[in-house]
């Protein structure tokens, strides 16, 4: 193969492994005891493993190891001593645990988190946060479904619950429930700076923690439940009737002699279905208009879960326990991460879902990352007789 400026010493998959520093997987891996009795497959291995599968789509443990035999000559480049057998890979993701890999993830979010929001920028999205859940049903009853027995064998479902801040577009605290649990009690583990703002569906009504956030100087933002009890204190000023507020009023949320709330009712009707919302908060300077533009930005994260459903493999998972779906839940987040990392670094505009198949083709190709995802007709078409982009080149284009 002629050597050019698109083409690499290392494969793709080798360029965002790059992205994940071994030296934090070593030492997180040391925290946790991950790699204690452990001779062949260590934290590393488990994770690159696990990444091949996400970045290409394997829906069963025969996939990953046939993949990876085909391509076992490459192993040397990804950091992997030897072809992993499915035996080897069940009894790691039902062994190691998946909290290990959460840390992971949270480690790579806090170095990367100010490249992603572009600190520079200060504005509204930096200060808001969105929280909400999303299930996924799985195939046994590992975890605990919700709603009626539905006619045949029960599934299983797993509740993930999110929080995004609003400019970054990636989870900044995940927590995992069964399908069946109550979303409300998940709010309580949520901590925001003063000046924050959140902003969550009707199902997080914690009249206690939506209390400590008024004390501590944030913004919450929610659509009333339709049997939610509150008495006006006062009609407020309404400059925005003819944009669709039909209401705002100071109320004191709650039943009497239970917890009450001091917060503020918005009702606004859509000009185009006529559909009436009802919109709740504690912030009473905040004009009408913002407090339904802002709730309307919570449609952000529903965008992230279908992103996640889309373009990895969480319909089928690899493995049959608890802690490996968590497992895999925690690596595909952490793919989701390189991804958004490679998509803000590029200069060229690429949706993400084009951007995650481009990759998943080309996972194991010796081409350069930066000239491939520029121009890939060109960097797969043309062959300059340069010198070759060397490892610590290919780092350069994100920052």
């Amino acid at each position: 193969m002629n050597k050019s400026t698109f083409f690499s010493g290392q494969p793709i998959f080798a360029q965002l492994l790059r992205f994940i520093p071994r030296d934090i997987i070593r030492r997180i891996a040391a925290d946790h005891h991950a790699d204690k009795y452990c001779k062949r497959f260590n934290t590393y291995e488990h994770l690159v493993t696990m990444l091949y599968a996400i970045f290409n789509h394997c829906n069963s443990l025969r996939e990953v190891t046939t993949g990876m035999l085909a391509t076992e000559q490459r192993l040397n480049h990804l950091g992997v001593r030897y072809h992993p057998r499915r035996s080897t890979i069940s009894d790691a993701n039902n062994r190691r645990q998946a909290d290990v890999f959460g840390a992971i993830y949270y480690r790579l979010y806090q170095k990367y988190s100010d490249f992603l929001s572009d600190s520079r920028k200060k504005s509204i999205a930096s200060r808001l946060y969105i929280f909400d859940s999303t299930t996924i049903s799985l195939f046994q009853e590992i975890l605990r479904t919700s709603g009626k027995n539905p006619a045949g064998k029960r599934k299983g479902g797993i509740k993930v619950h999110t929080l995004i801040r609003s400019d970054q577009d990636i989870p900044c605290m995940i927590r995992y429930s069964a399908a069946a649990a109550n979303d409300s009690q998940f709010l309580k583990e949520v901590h925001l700076p003063k000046g924050s703002i959140i902003v969550f569906d009707r199902g997080y009504a914690d009249y206690i923690k939506l209390n400590s956030f008024s004390t501590s100087g944030v913004t919450w933002i929610t659509r009333k439940r339709s049997r939610s009890a509150y008495d006006v204190l006062q009609e407020l000023d309404n400059p925005h009737k003819d944009k669709g507020v039909i209401g705002d009023k100071s109320i004191l949320l709650g039943y009497r002699g239970g917890n009450r709330l001091l917060g503020r009712i918005v009702q606004y009707k859509s000009p185009t279905t006529g559909e009436v919302y009802e919109f709740l908060t504690n912030n009473m300077r905040m004009s009408a208009l913002t407090i339904t533009e802002l709730y309307r930005k919570r449609w952000q994260i529903e965008i992230l879960f279908k992103r996640m459903k889309q373009n990895y493999p969480l319909k089928y998972f690899l493995g049959d326990s608890e802690n490996a779906i968590k497992l895999q839940i925690w690596c595909s987040l952490i793919a989701d991460l390189i991804l958004k990392i490679i998509k803000k670094g590029i200069a060229a505009k690429w949706s993400f879902a084009n951007l995650a198949a481009m990759i998943r083709l080309h996972l194991m190709t010796y081409i350069d990352i930066r000239g491939f995802l520029k121009s890939p007709e060109k960097a797969l078409q043309q062959k300059l007789s340069t010198k070759q982009i060397t490892p610590s080149q290919q780092l350069l284009f994100f920052t």
